[in-house]
């Protein structure tokens, strides 16, 4: 937002400098990102009158001007196509100087001499007073302006271009009526809001207006204006104030439509009454419906776009731009004004969406004030009668379901408890109030008001809180020790914290990265065919158009484009939320971690053999995640499939007989689609799972010794050894200590469809060293165990 100083300073004058005033804005929230003057420095120069006009004896794009400056006359030799006689323009006289903020020396006006021809004076563009960046003639000035006058006080110039960075809460500020009630607000001064206008219609022509959008479109109000007069020119004060706002000035009618955007903050368009046809309906664009705006690119709208049509169809993409084919020209007799108010949802993203930026869609996406509308209508009828002229019909207003508004209780001792300073109440009242706050009850220990239409951004206590505090001002709040009651957050033992499980998975060589919930929908379905994914309302570009059902696919964008640049070896993990639809349409946010692995095992050195990674690399960084936790014992991983994954290397994770996720090798089609060179190992697991660990409980270390027995058996080759494991853990006694695989064999020395399995047995009593006896029988009831379930034998 770019404003006048001297504009707010019509409305509102508090005794500050321009330095003072931007740093009160800035403090204030406000930030000011640029001050520049609206014009070079300069000095003798002076409201020009050109007398005559005669063509150079030497040079025939040269004229040869008489000038009066009020007291004399000069014979100025000039070069602009558009110097008459009548004219006037600034005369700069000789010993003049203008200070160019690309030079460091002024420009000093002498006499001179051009092709034989003197020249006591220069007559001078817009550009070269700093007031625009080129311009192709003489700025002529209105004819009222007194010949003589310092240009310098005739313009005005005394003034600065402002420009703001607003935070998007702060849609109100987007007009001078808003600026200057923050100044007021901020400084206790009163603001001389102008008086509200009331145009009496003198026609009653009527152009029909309807809403079928009722909730995007609230209020739409039109007027019809009859018989401007189209040779009109803009007001040169008006001109000026949209240039020190950095609008350029366009014609009479547009002008006026940017004039109210930026006095009251309210967008208008005027339509070419002539070209519209039937009535205007504010509804939503049919699916493709097409379009071509006013910058004369044509546009295929989606169904969510909210439209201003009539009955040949869309004549404008509602609250971002009109149409090309009902816009206003140089032969516009009669004129439709409209002044509507879009709901913010149903703006914002859409000009995103079609590569556009408006003034109209910037306010809008951020909250009009839908109580304004009447006044900018007569505003802008009032302002267009005095320059174009016509004759005004009655408002029209169409409304839809308007927003009511909001009632917030503000408790004085809230408002000491989270600033930690006294404040009045009385002065609490005045601030609010001087910010448009009105209030509707006050007792001695609350004050309940009305959000204002125009911030859409207080909603509960604490924002009414937040306002006291830029008000009475941040810096003047004292720095203090917080002495209130702190009640400390407890964590139970049983939850692990987020950070430890990360740094258990950076400790074992991941790195952690973190990508879009944004992704292609090209690869969402190849990762995830069976399922529907959610899309985007507002997708920044169309390879981010659905939301990621699993984090298995930023994982391996982030594998392919390290390949790309020559990392052969990784090891990297996320964590973050899935978004899945479910049967009933509802969308489930699950929290994950998924982990990748490929390449070599170890980094390249001289002593290794570079082995690649296998599917038990990461079953085995799984079983240590896990064993932080202490769940180890009830971790499961049995044979499945998933679309991701190898059909024949694809495990299902379960945690106490609850599936939790999946690991296995890259399904091979999906490698040759991304075009992976090496083979790629992943999983994903549900987050809660490793959150949750059982309690670690204390005894007392045997002193005994262990005894340790080894057990071979042969059993079919589809037998899980998990299975083996679970039967000989529940017939080995209590005082099984440790029970592992150590060898697994399958070969010429077994039997076909066999496969050999070592097992190794610890022992350890608490309270004495156990005998051969008690091992040999508990080893037959283990024996004697897998025998019935597995049919399993012992191997010689």
């Amino acid at each position: 937002m770019i404003f006048s100083e001297q504009w707010v300073r019509e409305w509102v004058n508090p005794s500050l400098s321009t330095e003072q005033l931007v740093q009160q804005l800035t403090m204030a929230g406000l930030e000011v990102d640029a001050i520049k003057p609206v014009a070079n420095q300069f000095q003798g120069i002076v409201v020009g009158e050109v007398l005559a006009v005669e063509a150079h004896p030497q040079a025939d794009r040269l004229r040869v001007c008489k000038v009066n400056d009020g007291s004399d006359e000069y014979q100025v030799v000039c070069g602009a196509p558009n110097v008459r006689a009548g004219m006037r323009a600034p005369f700069a006289k000789v010993g003049a100087e203008i200070n160019s903020s690309t030079s460091e020396e002024p420009l000093r006006i002498d006499l001179a001499n051009l092709r034989g021809v003197e020249s006591a004076g220069m007559l001078c563009s817009s550009a070269e007073l700093g007031l625009t960046e080129s311009a192709e003639g003489l700025m002529e000035l209105p004819a009222s302006a007194r010949v003589g006058a310092d240009v310098h006080d005739y313009l005005k110039l005394d003034d600065s271009s402002i420009e703001l960075d607003l935070t998007p809460n702060r849609g109100d500020c987007l007009g001078i009526i808003g600026l200057a009630r923050e100044i007021g607000a901020l400084n206790s001064a009163e603001v001389s809001y102008p008086q509200a206008p009331s145009v009496t219609s003198l026609i009653n022509d009527e152009f029909p207006v309807t809403i079928d959008a009722a909730d995007e479109c609230p209020r739409y109000l039109g007027r019809v204006i009859r018989n401007i007069d189209p040779r009109s020119v803009t007001p040169f004060w008006m001109q000026e104030k949209l240039r020190r706002c950095g609008v350029r000035s366009i014609d009479p009618v547009v002008d006026v439509t940017n004039f109210v955007l930026l006095e009251l903050g309210q967008p208008m368009h005027a339509f070419d009454l002539a070209r519209l046809k039937g009535g205007i309906k504010v509804r939503l664009a049919a699916d493709n419906e097409e379009i071509t705006l006013l910058d004369g690119k044509p546009l295929t709208l989606g169904s969510d776009c909210l439209v201003i049509a009539d009955d040949s169809g869309a004549v404008a993409l509602a609250g971002i731009m009109g149409g090309q084919s009902t816009a206003v020209s140089e032969t516009t007799i009669d004129v439709f004004l409209e002044c509507a108010f879009f709901s913010p949802l149903a703006i914002a993203g859409r000009a995103r969406r079609y590569g556009l930026h408006t003034d109209a869609s910037h306010r809008y996406e951020r909250g009009v004030d839908y109580q304004i509308q009447h006044r900018a209508m007569e505003r802008a009828t009032e302002l267009l009668l005095d320059i174009v002229g016509g004759a005004p019909g009655p408002i029209t207003e169409a409304r839809g379901n308007i927003p009511e508004p909001r009632s917030i209780t503000l408790r004085h001792a809230a408002v000491s408890k989270l600033l930690g300073i006294e404040i009045e109440p009385q002065r609490i009242k005045s601030m609010l109030l001087g910010l448009g706050i009105d209030a509707i009850e006050e007792t001695d220990a609350s004050l309940t008001v009305t959000s204002p239409s125009f911030r859409y951004d207080l909603e509960i206590e604490a924002d009414l809180i937040e306002e006291i505090a830029r008000l009475y001002g941040y810096n003047n709040i004292p720095l203090g020790v917080n002495t209130g009651p702190q009640k400390l957050a407890s964590r139970p033992e049983s939850e692990l914290a987020l950070s430890r499980v990360k740094q258990m998975i950076a400790d074992l060589g991941y790195q952690e990265v973190i990508t879009y919930s944004f992704i292609n929908p090209e690869l969402s379905h190849q990762l995830s065919q069976e399922q529907s994914s959610v899309a985007v309302q507002n997708p920044i570009s169309s390879d981010m158009s659905v939301m990621r059902q699993s984090l298995l696919p930023g994982l391996l964008s982030t594998l392919k484009y390290n390949e790309n640049r020559q990392q052969e070896r990784i090891r990297i993990f996320e964590t973050g939320l899935a978004f899945i639809r479910k049967a009933d349409g509802a969308i489930d946010q699950p929290s994950r971690i998924a982990g990748l692995i490929s390449g070599t095992r170890f980094p390249d050195n001289w002593n290794n053999n570079k082995e690649l990674y296998d599917l038990y690399d990461v079953k085995g960084d799984i079983e240590t995640l896990f064993a932080q936790s202490m769940q180890g014992g009830q971790l499961e991983f049995l044979p499945a499939t998933h679309p991701v994954m190898h059909p024949g290397q694809c495990a299902e994770i379960k945690l106490a007989g609850a599936s939790i996720g999946y690991l296995g090798a890259l399904q091979p089609m999906l490698a040759a689609d991304l075009e992976l060179s090496q083979q790629v190992f992943l999983f994903e697991i549900d987050l809660p799972s490793l959150l949750t660990r059982s309690v670690p409980k204390v005894k007392n270390l045997s002193k005994y010794p262990e005894v340790s027995r080894d057990l071979a058996i042969l059993v079919n080759t589809e037998t899980r050894a998990a299975d083996i494991l679970r039967l000989v853990y529940e017939n080995a006694g209590e005082n099984l200590s440790d029970i592992r695989i150590f060898d697994v064999y399958q070969g010429d020395a077994v039997e076909k469809g066999k496969k050999s399995i070592a097992l190794g047995l610890t022992w350890q009593h608490p309270s004495r060293t156990l005998n051969d006896a008690e091992i040999t029988s508990i080893i037959d009831n283990c024996i004697k165990a897998l025998e019935q379930k597995f049919n399993a034998s012992l191997r010689n």
